[in-house]
């Protein structure tokens, strides 16, 4: 069995993305990796070429910044990644710049791959999300956070990034046959200092909308308001271990008093739905194979 990773990658030290701990989190299991840099007024390619020139490939790419609507390019960048993976690969696993993988996973990971490897009508695996927020000791718990995504395909070119490379699809635009493991990903786009996490937003935002619309909906100010969340809980298991020298390096504050947590009657509702009555009522972008 052999296994790809790959990922998309711009400006990573200017926007302070953990993509190095994310790439490194998997490599373990990769025998390969992919990733594809966009043309950055920083030091990125060289930040990535750094990591393992023994097992990664990187593909110079120019983003097309007339994509202005929905993210797409996002998608378009995963999708020259993915086109760069050997055919001979069985399994391509999927890694956004933001996000880790905990080593404590990774074995379920792979047998995961060894056992439907043969199994055609499985075309990836679903894995489970921890999304932090404002800092490494609190998760988003309402609905606006998704709760699964796909992260390992099968190496079918036919299969796509879908809108702003959230999940995948294949031709047709119909949904993947998943199979849900144990794993987490560690989702930590939204944990930086606040003047980067504000920069990090407006650069982000513009392959979302057009000026105007920032212009209106973009609150002002040099530092992101982090008290704008309805639902955040403590986080009180451990971090991969590849993120321990950036969690120690953090230079800000960020506290949450979770007795002022506030969840709509809606969300609470679909809650309860999934959990007592097996009704999965949120956005789902896969199918889930018995």
């Amino acid at each position: 069995m052999r296994v790809t990773g790959f990922t998309f990658i711009k400006n990573a030290i200017k926007f302070d993305y953990p993509i190095v701990e994310a790439i490194k989190s998997i490599l373990p299991i990769c025998d390969d990796f992919v990733v594809a840099v966009g043309e950055s007024t920083d030091n990125t390619y060289e930040l990535i070429e750094s990591i393992d020139k023994s097992k990664i490939k990187i593909v110079k790419t120019v983003w097309d910044e007339s994509l202005r609507e929905g993210g797409v390019v996002l998608a378009k960048e995963t999708d020259k990644a993915f086109a760069a993976i050997p055919k001979e690969s069985d399994w391509a696993f999927y890694i956004q710049g933001d996000e880790v993988i905990h080593e404590k996973y990774l074995g379920n990971i792979y047998q995961a791959m060894v056992k439907y490897k043969d199994d055609l009508s499985v075309d990836g695996l679903l894995f489970n999300y921890l999304h932090f927020y404002g800092s490494y000791d609190y998760v988003g718990k309402s609905s606006q956070w998704y709760t699964n995504e796909i992260r390992v395909v099968r190496n079918n070119k036919s299969f796509y990034s879908y809108r702003d490379a959230q999940g995948f699809r294949k031709e047709h635009n119909k949904k993947l046959c998943v199979k849900p493991i144990d794993a987490y990903v560690y989702h930590y786009g939204w944990v930086k200092d606040p003047r980067t996490m504000k920069s990090k937003q407006l650069n982000s935002i513009k392959y979302y909308r057009d000026d105007t619309w920032i212009e209106e909906h973009i609150a002002k100010g040099e530092e992101f308001d982090y008290s704008q969340i309805d639902c955040l809980l403590p986080f009180k298991d451990s971090h991969p271990a590849v993120m321990k020298e950036r969690i120690e390096s953090k230079n800000w504050r960020y506290s949450h008093d979770i007795s002022r947590n506030r969840v709509r009657l809606k969300e609470k509702a679909k809650a309860a739905a999934k959990k007592y009555l097996g009704w999965n009522l949120y956005y789902t972008n896969y199918i889930i194979k018995k």
